[in-house]
């Protein structure tokens, strides 16, 4: 089951404008990190943040329309599973209802000290994810 959306606002800056007059498309890439990373930040215990951290594995975009320099943008960020120590985000990118680019996600949950793997326990997911939803049996 996939957690609420986080909004993330985005400002375009005048560097992000590439020679055709438009957000360079390499710029999406650093909004997801800011978006995703947000996510995080606003939800998880201050202890979890300071031990774990996340690198980015793998990033999938469609690009639907281009976005400028004086556009109202954000990122609709949804955690949509969790797998051992990975994340697997959808982000929709937007300027009012106009999908502007579509990325799909998988980033690794990594201790802070080590720099290797760490599942990603239910004591954590807890704070993205709504419980399961209890099945009840027919009487």
């Amino acid at each position: 089951m996939a957690a609420l959306p986080h909004i993330f606002p985005i400002k375009i800056l005048p560097d992000d404008i590439d020679f055709m007059g438009h957000v360079n498309n390499a710029r999406y890439l650093g909004w997801v990190q800011d978006a995703v990373l947000s996510h995080w930040h606003k939800l998880a215990p201050a202890e979890a943040i300071a031990a774990h951290g996340w690198v980015a594995l793998k990033h999938e975009i469609t690009y639907r329309k281009p976005a400028f320099l004086d556009d109202d943008v954000i990122a609709n960020v949804i955690l949509e599973r969790i797998q051992g120590a990975r994340a697997f985000y959808q982000t929709v990118v937007k300027r009012g209802e106009e999908v502007l680019a579509e990325i799909q996600s998988s980033w690794c949950f990594i201790d802070s000290e080590t720099l290797r793997p760490a599942r990603i326990g239910h004591e954590i997911a807890a704070f993205f994810l709504p419980p399961e939803p209890e099945v009840q049996s027919a009487a």
